[in-house]
C-alpha cells in the first residue's frame, strides 16, 4: 500500500536535522540518512528529510501539530523548539531553528475552547488570543472566570 509522507526541504545537512529532532522528541527512528536525504519517523509520524534547498522557506500554512498531555510537555517542546534560532508566534504557534512551523497544544486548550458553555468556551479563547506558549494554568483560571 502507498504511503503519504511529508518532506522538509532544508538548506542544511539532513543528518543535522535528524540529530536535531532526536534532541528534542523521545521517540525517533532513522531509518535512513545520507548526504542528500534522510527517512525517519517521529513519535509515529514518518518524515523525509532532503537537502539542498536554496530558494524556498517554510510557513506556517503547513505546520505540525503537538498534542501535549500537560504543561510540562508544553514547556518541553516549545522551549526545545523555539531555543537557538526558533522563535515564538501566537495561539500555540512557534518555529524552529530550521523554520519549520510548529503547534503545541494542551490537551486542556482543545477540551476548554470547545466546551459546551459557550461564554465559558470564549473566555478561554480571548485567554489563548493574548498568548504565545499556552500557560495552561491561565486558560483554566480564565474558563473558570
Amino acid at each position: 500500500m502507498s504511503q503519504i509522507k511529508p518532506c522538509l526541504w532544508v538548506n542544511v545537512p539532513p543528518g543535522d536535522v535528524v540529530d536535531y529532532y532526536k534532541g528534542i522528541f523521545p521517540n525517533v527512528t532513522v531509518a535512513d540518512v545520507n548526504p542528500m536525504m534522510a527517512h525517519l519517523v517521529i513519535e509515529g509520524q514518518p518524515l523525509m528529510i532532503l537537502g539542498g534547498n536554496r530558494d524556498h522557506a517554510f510557513n506556517k500554512s503547513v505546520s505540525f501539530v503537538i498534542d501535549c498531555m500537560d504543561q510540562a510537555e508544553v514547556d518541553h517542546y516549545w522551549d526545545k523548539l523555539t531555543a537557538n534560532g526558533g522563535a515564538e508566534n501566537q495561539c500555540a504557534w512557534c518555529k524552529d531553528k530550521y523554520g519549520v512551523w510548529w503547534q503545541v497544544v494542551p490537551d486542556a486548550l482543545l477540551t476548554f475552547i470547545g466546551h459546551p458553555d459557550r461564554t465559558r468556551a470564549d473566555r478561554a479563547v480571548q485567554a489563548m488570543l493574548q498568548m504565545k506558549k499556552i500557560i495552561v494554568a491561565d486558560l483554566e483560571k480564565a474558563f473558570n472566570g
